[in-house]
């Protein structure tokens, strides 16, 4: 005989679990703003909240597979493009394959410069933009996040990594030409709503390398505020300049354990807070069980 009540705490934790896996689009159109440090360092924010984390590397460049301490990505076995083209030519993956552990608390599925080939080759496979949702899909119950480390392009990788996010976290410098460079990258985000993923929403701007000695700086953060905050969620948290972030990645550290005291540390643990507090919220709104 089936256990009504049984079947019915079964079902919830299954919908809990689905529920549960929150993917992270971080992007910009322009490099050097921030993307990798933020990707590192909000991921093993959360790591350290207890959160399960799954650092994703969607740049041929594999920047954020070098800041987690493997210094020559295009040595690596398994990769994220081996995980792709295996989605592809509907070949299984296997539980765990491809993904390194970092000694901070997250995973980490790397990426090299295999994915510039992979993009490439892409032009003709069938529901082309779905490629790393159909993988990710495979990863729900296992992980509370996955971060995705964007490259500063729209490709078709790029655009695989939006269609697979529930929501964009852009990083933004404190100068006059990345802000100008938000419309078009505001725009490329509202195609891919509309053409594929209906769901995504823009979590946040996020203003990085902001040097709060200058006026200047200041200034661009309250252009970014005035006339872009009435459309477009903006973090209260700033990301200050400093050498010491860029030290903690040459040696595949977090700025929490290369500079747990420095203003950089801080600012991202209050940027770990806000993520943490949208989810709450999220889930006030949506509670266990009720569709979205």
């Amino acid at each position: 005989m089936l256990c009504t009540t049984c079947h019915s705490t079964a079902v919830e934790v299954y919908v809990q679990e689905e529920m549960h896996l929150e993917v992270i689009a971080i992007t910009n159109q322009k490099g050097g703003v921030g993307k990798t440090t933020t990707t590192v360092n909000l991921g093993i924010g959360l790591a350290r909240k207890g959160k399960r984390v799954l650092l994703l590397d969607a740049d041929p460049q594999g920047s954020l597979t070098a800041s987690l301490g493997y210094q020559q990505p295009d040595r690596l076995e398994t990769t994220l493009s081996t995980l792709l083209e295996k989605n592809i030519q509907d070949k299984p993956v296997l539980p765990g394959e491809g993904i390194l552990s970092h000694l901070e608390g997250v995973d980490l599925i790397p990426g090299n410069l295999e994915l510039s080939g992979l993009e490439a080759s892409m032009v003709n496979v069938m529901s082309r933009e779905t490629i790393l949702k159909n993988y990710l899909d495979s990863q729900k119950g296992a992980y509370d996040y996955v971060l995705i480390d964007c490259m500063p392009s729209l490709g078709m990788i790029t655009v695989n990594a939006l269609a697979a996010a529930d929501s964009v976290i852009i990083p933004v410098q404190a100068h006059f030409l990345p802000l100008k460079g938000m419309e078009q990258l505001i725009g490329n985000i509202q195609r891919v709503r509309r053409h594929i993923n209906p769901s995504l929403s823009v979590r946040g701007a996020l203003l990085t390398l902001v040097d709060n000695r200058t006026n200047f700086a200041k200034d661009i953060s309250r252009l970014l505020r005035e006339n872009y905050g009435r459309h477009l969620p903006i973090f209260d948290t700033e990301i200050p300049v400093s050498i010491r972030a860029a030290e903690a990645s040459a040696v595949g550290k977090s700025i929490y354990l290369h500079d747990p005291q420095g203003k950089v540390s801080e600012a991202y643990r209050n940027l770990v807070e806000e993520v943490i507090q949208h989810e709450k919220s999220r889930e006030q709104q949506y509670p266990v069980g009720r569709s979205r």
